[in-house]
């Protein structure tokens, strides 16, 4: 191994663990801790939808200010520091049962989130193109489906120990601590961006890149409406709520391949029908979510959910830049928006739905719906560049 190879092993790495604390832990750990908020705390199903959404807001918010250049601080210096802020607010959830202070929580931990992703990208996915070892951003992406996976082993083992909500949060909080530490020592500082080329046009919106616009708003209302509530729907079930936290162990495990897979599928197929195809079998997995109580059906919709939605969140990402090779942070910020409306509007939308039909299946076959819309609108795009799948930097 050359010197260079590991050092950008090492990179690829922290990006790994910056992702599992930022994402997998910070913004996902919610999901199986919820069923014990539900239980310990009194949450009710419509709070428990809001809490989830002023996360998704955070993100949104934190998403769109983190693309903008003028910013204080290095690069560096916000990815760390939204590192710890990740880490502080997931313990700050098992500190207190007030509601309102649970949404700004987890409004501040979604905005820490978003900029873990956009720095995190920035520092570690541009060097490793540039270092001609884009094949590692698939190890950075599987940071997500680590912290999941990670997490949920020590809610199943905090579960065994008679632990309750609050505790199961100020451990996931103490863990991001824990996992941020290598961070700071594998993810060096990088030149500061100097802007790439300014575009002479302003952004051009054809009628195919609406459709990917759309699309994509349909996969973050679609996808975020099971990631949320897919361990309560297993608590629900009498015989099968054993699986409450395996269930979002089984997602986690299905994630970290899932960047690996697509791009080699993206390769063949080319990203549009990929990303088509992907969105399908989303549709699938969320529809088998409420639709079947066996716990095969339960634990394929759960691979299925894992295994598709870092994909398509890469993939998405990959077709815009493709569309508007001039304009990359503008369609970042396009796409990140209507991903995060999606994302935003899903679970309170689904927790109202549920305190008037008394279930979740109304919500989720909505969302399956948009899914398949999502794959209807964007099968036809004519990708012309393979691309890769890493988010690309202007």
């Amino acid at each position: 191994m050359t010197k260079s190879s590991g050092r950008m092993g090492r990179l690829a790495v922290g990006g790994l663990l910056a992702l599992a604390v930022g994402l997998g832990i910070s913004r996902f750990v919610y999901t199986p801790i919820l069923p014990f908020m539900e239980i310990g705390l009194g949450v009710s199903k419509s709070d428990a939808g809001l809490i989830a959404s002023a996360n998704y807001l955070g993100y949104l918010l934190g998403a769109l200010l983190g693309i903008r250049q003028s910013l204080p601080g290095s690069t560096r210096s916000l990815f760390l520091l939204s590192l710890i802020v990740c880490a502080v607010t997931t313990i700050a959830m098992g500190l207190t049962d007030s509601f309102e202070l649970f949404l700004l929580i987890r409004l501040l931990s979604g905005a820490a989130s978003a900029f873990v992703m956009v720095f995190g990208s920035a520092l570690v996915l541009s060097r490793l193109a540039a270092e001609g070892r884009s094949r590692l951003s698939a190890l950075y992406f599987a940071g997500v489906g680590v912290g999941i996976s990670v997490s949920s082993l020590l809610i199943i083992a905090l579960e065994n120990m008679g632990i309750g909500s609050q505790g199961m949060w100020i451990a996931s909080g103490f863990l991001s601590l824990l996992f941020t530490i290598p961070v700071f020592l594998f993810v060096p500082a990088a030149p500061e961006p100097s802007g790439g080329e300014a575009a002479s046009l302003p952004l051009q919106y054809s009628q195919t890149l609406k459709a990917l616009i759309l699309s994509y708003f349909l996969f973050g209302f679609g996808y975020i409406i099971t990631a949320t509530f897919i361990s309560t729907l297993v608590r629900q079930i009498p015989e099968v709520q054993w699986m409450q936290s395996i269930i979002w162990l089984v997602v986690g495990l299905g994630a970290i391949p899932s960047v690996a897979l697509w791009s080699g599928i993206a390769s063949r197929l080319g990203n549009s029908r990929t990303y088509a195809i992907a969105n399908l079998i989303l549709a699938i997995g969320v529809t088998g979510s409420v639709m079947g109580e066996h716990p095969l059906i339960l634990i394929l919709a759960a691979v299925l959910l894992g295994n598709t939605v870092i994909g398509l969140t890469a993939l998405g990402l990959v077709e815009a830049r493709e569309m508007a090779p001039h304009h990359g942070r503008q369609i970042l910020a396009v796409m990140t928006l209507a991903f995060g409306i999606g994302q935003t509007i899903g679970p309170g939308f689904a927790g109202f739905l549920y305190d008037y039909f008394g279930n979740f299946i109304v919500a989720s076959l909505l969302a399956a719906a948009g899914l398949v819309i999502a794959c209807l609108l964007t099968w036809g795009l004519d990708g012309k560049k393979q691309g890769n799948l890493a988010p690309p930097s202007d």
